[in-house]
């Protein structure tokens, strides 16, 4: 009998959202979800990102489709961005003995020593980046040959309008 992959997947929803759209398109998380672990495993999808009272319904629509979300949270007057990096990185390690691979998802150079890191431990399966030109040089040479991009995925994950659970509106 094949035993169940259970990789976990942690997210940096402001990265994917932002590099999605710079693409020309939005991405549908729910789809994305689906995707993530019928393809690649993930048992636990981890998505991190900044909170806003006003969003309560899209957090409810993403925690339906299967998200484990990690709020940071945003001040009063701050600049409307959720920087979750040493969120994520504190997750991954908080989680590390509870997966067999993780999935960082991401193109943020910041991530350089946990993919370094995950990959020398042999736990990282691979940085998926939402575009190669937007990806960071640093994370590229972290994850080495275990690096792919959602470019390709437009067709599979792209949201095509109100008859479809709503994308991550943009953030920033």
């Amino acid at each position: 009998m094949k035993k169940e992959l259970n990789n976990f997947a942690f997210i940096d929803s402001q990265n994917v959202n932002l590099g999605i759209q710079s693409m020309g398109w939005k991405l549908n998380w729910g789809k994305f979800r689906i995707y993530l672990k019928e393809k690649y495993g993930v048992s636990t999808a981890y998505l991190f990102l900044g909170y806003m009272p006003s969003n309560q319904d899209l957090y409810s629509s993403l925690q339906k489709a299967g998200y484990v979300l990690v709020f940071k949270p945003i001040l009063p007057g701050e600049n409307v961005k959720g920087n979750v990096d040493a969120d994520l990185v504190l997750q991954v390690m908080i989680d590390y003995n509870n997966y067999d691979k993780a999935i960082a998802v991401t193109s943020d150079g910041d991530f350089y020593s946990l993919a370094k890191y995950l990959y020398e431990q042999n736990k990282l399966l691979f940085v998926m980046s939402p575009y190669v030109k937007t990806c960071s040089a640093l994370l590229k040479i972290a994850a080495k040959e275990k690096i792919i991009f959602m470019d390709n995925l437009r067709k599979k994950l792209e949201y095509k309008g109100k008859n479809e659970k709503a994308p991550l509106k943009d953030e920033t």
